[in-house]
């Protein structure tokens, strides 16, 4: 009996796959910054306290495209404390919020692993919802027991913030 002949080069039976990669995340962040310090930014430490409390959760580095929403009056505070992001500005009521469902609207999604949301407000939760219907990633991040339910339904995942009080943060109306 003659035996079964077999190939000693494992190329020549193994089909040939494509090189896998491990590329970061792609992940772009939309910050209602009023959410954060429970209204308008007046200042500069409140802008800080906020850029600190977000970066305390999340891995941020100078590749992460952030765009900041914030009516008229706290963007200058916010500008300085965020230096060389976007900003998605409008005032009156819910402004902020209504900008940054804009900047949602007019997302590549193509282009991003991963959308994360630092808002607790149920404003956005029908965009929410939206995205991660079509497959989209999404994350929020809020204070703890200060989202909106239906806003935590539509996400993928959440995320809380620390319990930090901003005592002494000057925040006030939009």
């Amino acid at each position: 009996m003659k035996g079964i002949e077999m190939p000693t080069n494992l190329a020549a039976v193994l089909p040939l796959t494509k090189q896998h990669t491990f590329a970061p995340r792609r992940q772009i962040i939309l910050v209602d910054i009023e959410n954060v310090v429970g209204g308008a930014v007046l200042t500069a430490a409140a802008a800080n306290w906020a850029r600190t409390q977000i970066e305390n959760v999340l891995a941020l580095n100078c590749d992460t495209q952030v765009i900041i929403g914030t009516s008229h009056v706290g963007y200058l505070e916010t500008a300085l404390a965020w230096p060389n992001k976007q900003y998605a500005v409008n005032s009156g009521p819910d402004g902020a919020d209504l900008a940054l469902i804009d900047e949602i609207d007019a997302l590549r999604l193509e282009r991003y692993d991963e959308i994360i949301l630092v808002s607790g407000d149920g404003i956005f939760a029908e965009a929410v919802a939206t995205l991660t219907g079509r497959g989209v990633d999404v994350t929020v991040v809020a204070h703890y027991g200060q989202c909106a339910g239906r806003l935590l339904m539509a996400a993928s995942r959440t995320i809380y913030l620390q319990p930090d009080h901003n005592d002494g943060i000057a925040s006030g109306v939009a």
